[in-house]
Parts: structure tokens; C-alpha cells; sequence
């Protein structure tokens, strides 16, 4: 990918949305591959939401896809966080450590968050049954 900082003329570059899905979708398979925490909450999500597409409960299944979109993007955020620190500081740095400590934070928030969308909705399956 270019960078769009070093460009001078805004004005030439059009909108693609093809390249715009590709990259989106190359990005989500590399962090699907290299992150086992975002994969298995991707699987755990998507039998959860089929089985509720199953009993038909639209409003269950739209709680289940805002949570895990919520949890997938602070979890890629923090990923991605980690790895810019790494990439600027190699050995151990204190400010680095605090840097990760506080986006895992936002990251622990949203899996909290996930977890009690989760819990529910396997209640409510289990006692369905």
C-alpha cells in the first residue's frame, strides 16, 4: 500500500471500492490467521448467530452482530497497536508496556461487553431446547 501522506496532488485519486474490499478482506484473513483470540470469538459468533437465525429472532441476531463487530474492532485496534509499538521499539520499554496496557484495556471492555451478549443468548438457547 502507498502512502498517502507522501502524495501532493489529492485530486487524482479515485474511489475504488473493489481495491477498498480487498483490502479489507486480506487484512481481516491475516488477522484471522496470526490472532487465535479474534479467530476462536469469530467462530463462537458465527455458530451462536446461525443458531439464532434458526428460531428466527432477528432482534437476537442483530445484538449478536453489533457485540462481536464491537469486540472484532477493539481487538483488532489493540493488534494493531501492539504491533506499531513493537515495530518502533524493539527491546523493553516502560512507556511501550503502558502504551499495550491501556489499549488492552479498551479491548478487555469490549470482550466484558461480548461475553455478557454471548452468555445471554446461550442461556436463552439452551432453555429453548
Amino acid at each position: 500500500m502507498k502512502n498517502k501522506f507522501k502524495e501532493t496532488k489529492w485530486v487524482n485519486h479515485k474511489y475504488d471500492p473493489i481495491k477498498k474490499i480487498r483490502v479489507v478482506t486480506s487484512g481481516f484473513w491475516f488477522v484471522l490467521k496470526s490472532d487465535f483470540s479474534v479467530a476462536y470469538k469469530v467462530v463462537i459468533s458465527i455458530v451462536l448467530l446461525f443458531s439464532t437465525i434458526i428460531y428466527r429472532d432477528l432482534v437476537d441476531v442483530m445484538l449478536i452482530l453489533l457485540a462481536t463487530g464491537y469486540m472484532l474492532s477493539m481487538e483488532i485496534l489493540n493488534s494493531c497497536i501492539e504491533l506499531l509499538c513493537d515495530f518502533h521499539e524493539t527491546g523493553y520499554n516502560e512507556k511501550i508496556k503502558v502504551i499495550k496496557d491501556v489499549s488492552s484495556v479498551a479491548a478487555g471492555i469490549s470482550i466484558f461487553v461480548w461475553l455478557i451478549v454471548i452468555s445471554y443468548e446461550f442461556y436463552k438457547l439452551f432453555f429453548a431446547l
